[in-house]
């Protein structure tokens, strides 16, 4: 997710560490690749000239406070400007005073819309809420049992009224069986088109005044750049959107569209989809995406993807002794919160030392293998695998003995540091009084 702007941004703070002093002169340079890298990331031009000279304007002649370098001070105007252009903070959805809470989804062909209606379910119902899809899409072929499918795979009621072709009739019907259900959330996906047209544009303003949802959510594809621009403009214009989502960020090198489309259309980012999983579905915090953005990692991010994890690891599974079983649950654990690359790519100064460190994305598939082909007790009691018993394992997972041998080491070490934290001392003396100070 934005590989490229970060790339090219990471080189304009690099730019910034010449910088001695706030004058014209010495700002002039930076700022000029500052700009021209937003505007090759899709950034909208006349946000590009704004945002620019805002920060030139807050720098030129500043007094720095105390022990602050001018490149750091540059990054912190940087970073503030672009947090702006992104809106602050998190919108999160609204609720319903009487439920169920209804949302419409809305969008182009493409998009994602279907997609991101059975992700946005799954979202709510891991948070404790209780959705009810529905597919008001009549058009397109198979494009309800596409949702109903989604719905099946992720434990979400689905709603389906047959013989009845009428969008606005189905919507109704689906909020009086919320209500018998005790279904406090109805999604409803809707129609598309591959442009922009009058007759999508009628059907959703009926469909809106029928159903009366509390969000109107826009489903773009953040691959389509500048134009997702006017598509976000005219829905807004036509129907009045509440919140956007963006699409396909794992995919996007440049992520203009995530810069341009809240400052241009005053419609806050609410969510963004960041894979094809059906979890891969983030609230969008305007300074974890800019810190993403800058280089600097998303560590509250990763905190709540464990924090997330933890909530569904069964009580009996935890234990205060490391073995091969204890290792087994938290690799799984691992996998559950996304790819290794998409995990490692949270830390602060991933971008650098990923150019350098190639990540083997079956290393996890290849560990749990290892594991699967032990015996219980092997798992339970590392000391007696010896030579015959690691061939065996290797033989049993298709692996090699060195394989086996680096993870029983890695595990060696795991339970070294279990016992240091247990004395309340870490490596690199960190002590847990200084971990919880920090």
């Amino acid at each position: 997710m934005f590989e490229q702007l970060t790339e090219r941004l990471q080189a304009v703070i690099r730019r910034l560490r010449g910088v001695r002093t706030l004058s014209p002169e010495e700002l002039e340079e930076p700022l000029q690749e500052l700009r021209r890298t937003l505007l090759e990331a899709d950034v909208h031009t006349s946000l590009v000239r704004e945002l620019v000279q805002r920060i030139r304007l807050r720098a030129v002649g500043a007094s720095l406070p105390s022990m602050l370098l001018p490149e750091q001070f540059l990054l912190k105007l940087i970073y503030d400007e672009l947090v702006g252009l992104l809106g602050k903070q998190w919108v999160p959805l609204r609720s319903a005073s009487k439920p169920p809470t209804r949302i419409l989804i809305v969008g182009l062909h493409g998009a994602g819309k279907t997609t991101t209606a059975a992700k946005l379910a799954l979202y709510l119902r891991q948070r404790g809420r209780h959705p009810l899809l529905v597919s008001c899409d009549m058009r397109r072929p198979a494009a309800q049992e596409q949702l109903e499918h989604l719905a099946a795979t992720i434990g979400v009621p689905f709603f389906r009224l047959a013989g009845v072709p009428d969008p606005k009739a189905l919507v109704e019907a689906a909020v009086r069986h919320a209500r018998l259900s005790a279904r406090d959330v109805v999604i409803a996906d809707t129609a598309g088109r591959f442009a922009v047209d009058a007759e999508l544009m009628e059907e959703l303003r009926q469909l809106r005044e029928v159903f009366q949802p509390e969000e109107v959510l826009l489903v773009g594809d953040a691959m389509a750049g500048q134009d997702a621009l006017p598509t976000a403009e005219s829905f807004h214009q036509a129907i009045g959107l509440t919140g956007i989502i963006l699409t396909k960020l794992d995919g996007d090198a440049r992520g203009g569209a995530a810069l341009s489309l809240r400052a241009a259309t005053g419609v806050p980012i609410k969510f963004i989809g960041t894979g094809e999983r059906p979890e891969a579905l983030e609230p969008f915090h305007p300074e974890r995406i800019v810190c993403r953005i800058l280089g600097m990692g998303d560590v509250a991010t990763l905190v709540e993807r464990f924090q997330q994890v933890e909530l569904v690891r069964q009580p009996s599974q935890q234990s205060d002794e490391v073995t091969f079983e204890t290792l087994l649950e938290y690799l799984r654990s691992i996998r559950a919160m996304g790819s290794l690359s998409e995990i490692v790519r949270l830390l602060p100064g991933a971008p650098q030392w990923l150019k350098v460190v190639q990540l083997d994305p079956k290393a996890l598939v290849r560990a749990e293998a290892i594991i699967l082909s032990m015996t219980p007790e092997e798992r339970r009691n590392p000391h007696i695998l010896n030579a015959s018993r690691r061939r065996r394992i290797a033989r049993g997972s298709g692996t090699t003995v060195q394989e086996v041998n680096r993870l029983v080491a890695h595990l060696e070490q795991m339970r070294k540091i279990l016992r240091q934290w247990k004395q309340g001392r870490l490596p690199l003396g960190l002590s847990m009084k200084g971990l919880l100070n920090n």
